[in-house]
């Protein structure tokens, strides 16, 4: 079954590779096969994949049109699109009207096994 676009099969990674194969880089367009932990929300296509050593990679489709079955947790899939790294900020950037300077103001919490989203194209259901 394939949901938007059909992947490109040719150049697939696993998922477990992706954040080292990203290096430096904070965006790349690739293809990878992997795990689907859990349908987080059907309408939109949002889902989480397995990234090994205990790693999420949070996915959703570019296509907002998309509805993915519940059904496909813990199949594995080809999915192709965009990878992105999220950073961590020790400081927020102001917002507008922000004049407060010295403490910290806000801080940013964020999951530490999320380090990877993707924002996908295409999915094939592969197994």
């Amino acid at each position: 079954m394939v949901y938007g676009q059909k992947p490109d099969t040719l150049t697939v990674m696993g998922a477990n590779k992706v954040e080292a194969f990203m290096g430096k880089k904070t965006r790349i367009i690739t293809a990878i096969e992997g795990k689907v932990i859990r349908v987080t929300k059907a309408k939109g296509g949002w889902f989480e994949m397995d990234a090994g050593n205990s790693k999420i990679i949070a996915a959703h489709f570019k296509d907002y049109n998309i509805t993915l079955p519940k059904e496909l947790t813990g199949r594995t899939v080809i999915i192709d699109g965009v990878a992105q790294k999220l950073f961590i900020a020790d400081d927020l950037q102001h917002l507008a009207g922000d004049t407060v300077t010295g403490k910290k103001q806000h801080q940013v919490k964020t999951d530490p096994k999320r380090k990877v989203t993707f924002e996908v194209r295409g999915l094939l259901v592969d197994k």
